[in-house]
């Protein structure tokens, strides 16, 4: 790479911080306008957690323990990876347009994979079922295939 590229890269992902964050107090703006009395659903989700079993394992954990009540919430949490998804797929794009570093693409890859898997796990598992604890336990997993996705970018970029 030129050494006139680095600063302009450098000055890349200063600007891709700033929209990063600026998306995210947006479409928190977004949601706290759409959503009505939005603070009053993720306090009545914290008062509603308790101490669940998981599934016959003797492991007891914080759970809703009327989580059929909360859909509206899990329904911002899947407008919120929708979103997360179209906004990683364009700063993706757009680091292959101005050739940001393979470990950025990778990074960003990874995070948009991760995205992908949370609004269909929301939609499956909380949404649909409402299946607590299953629906954690594919997060755990989502993020393991996301970093294993991101392994592989930043391998195939090697060759």
């Amino acid at each position: 790479m030129s050494q006139n590229k680095k600063p302009f890269l450098n000055n890349m992902e200063g600007i891709f911080s700033a929209i990063s964050f600026g998306f995210f107090l947006l479409l928190l703006g977004i949601l706290f306008v759409s959503t009505p009395d939005l603070f009053g659903k993720i306090s009545d989700f914290f008062t509603d957690l308790g101490i669940e079993e998981v599934s016959n394992s003797g492991v007891f954990l914080p759970a809703p323990e009327n989580p059929q009540s909360h859909l509206a919430l899990y329904t911002v949490m899947g407008t919120v990876s929708i979103a997360a998804v179209v906004f990683q797929a364009i700063i993706l794009a757009l680091r292959f347009v101005i050739s940001s570093s393979w470990s950025k693409r990778a990074e960003t890859m990874g995070s948009f994979v991760y995205w992908i898997a949370v609004a269909f796990l929301v939609q499956w598992f909380l949404i649909d079922r409402t299946q607590w604890f299953v629906f954690w336990s594919f997060i755990i997993m989502a993020a393991g295939v996301s970093l294993l996705v991101r392994a592989g970018v930043m391998a195939l970029s090697k060759m």
